[in-house]
């Protein structure tokens, strides 16, 4: 097994324990890069100034530099460094900061009554959903969020390396209209979003207009929503039906759910490893990384590494101090995890106020194809898994 085939086996984790037995970081030859398993390596790179996002070289893929979607990508926060990257963080974090459970457990209750049958097509709650929810509260009318999800699909489907020539053009037209979609919303912006209302202020306060970079960063929170919250939604699921008995006699609270998913987020997590390009010789522990190493940083692993996480096997409600790398840390940290976090906490517990946790032991999955993310393919009682 690789690194990369451990994103989507059904379990990867007792080989991420046997890597951490080689160290914290050590080179992988096979692959040429670096590989950090262990808790103190990966928490020392992410947020080492000298370990980018991206190569210095290569700001944004080469697949898509050309395109749309490149377009869009060149000026995301979260994958790119300098100060013009800095501007829309600080224009748009504090406006995620501000959306309070209430207003996100309103939207997720809206946005579930645009679906078809989001209980029954568990893909459609774990995609669609998400999205619809972060574009509803951006502003867009009820009307427009599925097909804003699936374009927001098509967009993603560009930014893995495994992607291929179909995928990366519908990425680039899903990028395209989903411009066009924000322009038009920007120009003519929606009274009811406080939170759009916000990042307008926002914008006005800093004296900053760049109207590409903040209609990138608006399509980046959907990016970002869309496959790590199904993720998140659908391993809590599996979660679920794994452990049933922890929710026996016990009284459905948001307090519960909230720590469930939580719990999920660090023991199953949705987003399994990310990379981190060097730009300058450094020191992480007592290895020397050169410029120009790749680095993959087992997310998955430091989150069930002992020093970080007591126990890191076990399934625990109660975990205290609980460490998750899921989401980054550092300057790089995902701004939306909060968020994210949250509509997955509303769609458990919509789903669980819908049909008992029993049910959720007729659920058949396998994982789909993917270098990092670990996303479950649920299968209805008569498909085979592929």
């Amino acid at each position: 097994m690789t690194p990369f085939e451990a994103a989507s086996h059904a379990d990867p984790y007792v080989y991420y324990a046997n890597l951490r037995q080689h160290g914290d970081l050590f080179f992988e030859a096979d692959l040429r890069l670096w590989i950090a398993s262990g808790a103190p390596a990966v928490e020392a790179i992410l947020g080492h100034p000298d370990c980018r996002v991206r190569p210095p070289h290569e700001p944004v893929p080469k697949a898509i530099a050309q395109g749309a979607a490149g377009f869009i990508f060149a000026r995301l926060m979260r994958m790119n460094e300098g100060p013009q990257h800095q501007c829309p963080r600080r224009v748009i974090e504090p406006a995620l900061a501000a959306l309070d459970r209430q207003s996100i457990a309103d939207s997720v209750a809206r946005a579930i009554q645009t679906l078809d049958k989001p209980f029954e097509d568990l893909d459609e709650l774990m995609f669609t959903l998400p999205v619809s929810v972060i574009a509803s509260l951006i502003g867009f009318p009820f009307g427009q969020l599925q097909a804003i999800a699936k374009l927001t699909r098509d967009f993603v489907a560009c930014l893995s390396p495994s992607s291929n020539a179909d995928q990366l053009g519908n990425a680039d037209i899903g990028a395209t209209r989903l411009s066009q979609m924000f322009t038009a919303l920007l120009n003519h912006p929606v009274q009811g979003s406080p939170f759009l209302n916000q990042i307008h202020n926002a914008c006005g306060a800093a004296a900053w207009n760049d109207r590409d970079a903040l209609k990138a960063n608006l399509i980046g929170l959907l990016s970002q929503t869309c496959e790590a919250t199904a993720g998140l939604i659908g391993n809590s699921l599996i979660a679920l039906q794994r452990n049933a008995d922890l929710l026996e006699g016990m009284q459905l609270t948001p307090r519960l759910v909230a720590e469930w998913v939580a719990e999920v987020a660090r023991h199953d997590s949705p987003v399994q490893n990310t990379r981190r390009f060097v730009a300058k010789r450094c020191a992480i522990g007592d290895r020397v990384l050169e410029a120009g190493d790749t680095v993959l940083l087992l997310l998955a692993s430091a989150n069930r590494d002992p020093r970080a996480n007591p126990d890191p096997d076990r399934f625990l409600l109660d975990r205290a101090q609980r460490r998750t790398f899921s989401f980054g840390s550092g300057r790089h940290a995902c701004p939306g995890q909060q968020v994210a976090v949250s509509i997955a906490c509303e769609a458990i517990s919509a789903l669980l106020h819908r049909q008992p946790v029993t049910s959720a032991g007729l659920l058949r999955w396998g994982y789909r194809p993917s270098l990092n993310g670990r996303i479950p393919q649920f299968y209805r009682e008569r498909e085979t898994p592929q």
